[in-house]
């Protein structure tokens, strides 16, 4: 009995050094785990987070709208200077038929190259031949088939200077176009020698040859005043 409780008691004071012995132990273990000062708050940030950059613009160059073309051309109608009338108006008593006539004559010796004078010549000679007409002729039935301002009955002479087919002037056809026949005048006067310094109508008389050689003089001032007004 007494020996029981003698081991009993052993076992216990084994017991309590045991479990002192393990107190220790934890508290080292403690001691080593719980650091002796509490470490530094991890100081927070007081800078501001930096705004985002804007963005870049790129220099891309603005298109400017293109202008519309305009299809006015004042500036060229401006500069443009305005052609002479195809239809002068009558000077000298003639009328618009007369005076058109005249101006395929002056058109007709300006193309050749014939000076003022020469031109006075062919009006004055038309003025006295055919008052400035293109005349058919009744003796000449071929000539009524053309375009023409009257009727004329001197042998076989037609158009505005009465010239003559049967004396080698030309066709009649040629004679009754007035440009045709006022080059044939205007060729055949190149062929008077000195004609330049002649009086307007003994160039006249020389190229037509006529019964009434001084009949042409009387037309020179309407035939001047006409030149003028189509030159």
């Amino acid at each position: 009995m007494a020996a029981a409780e003698q081991a009993a008691a052993q076992a216990a004071a084994e017991r309590d050094v045991t479990e002192a012995q393990q107190r220790a132990s934890r508290s080292s273990v403690r001691e080593a785990l719980t650091p002796t000062q509490s470490p530094s708050p991890t100081p927070t940030s007081t800078a501001t987070t930096p705004a985002r950059p804007a963005p870049t613009k790129t220099n891309t160059p603005t298109r400017k709208p293109t202008p519309r073309t305009t299809t006015k051309a004042t500036a060229t109608r401006a500069a443009t200077p305005k052609p002479k009338p195809t239809v002068v108006a009558p000077v000298a008593g003639l009328t618009q038929a007369q005076m058109n006539n005249a101006a395929t004559i002056v058109k007709t010796g300006v193309s050749m190259g014939i000076p003022q004078r020469g031109l006075i010549v062919a009006i004055a000679t038309s003025m006295q031949e055919s008052r400035l007409l293109n005349l058919a002729n009744t003796g000449l039935p071929e000539s009524l088939n053309f375009p023409n301002e009257g009727t004329g009955y001197d042998h076989d002479s037609v158009g505005l200077f009465q010239q003559r087919t049967s004396t080698g002037w030309g066709t009649v056809q040629e004679l009754m176009t007035p440009s045709i026949s006022a080059s044939k005048f205007f060729a055949a006067l190149e062929q008077v020698y000195g004609w330049q310094n002649m009086s307007i109508a003994g160039a006249a008389q020389a190229v037509q040859v006529s019964a009434f050689p001084d009949a042409y003089a009387q037309h020179e001032a309407n035939a001047t005043a006409v030149v003028q007004a189509l030159s």
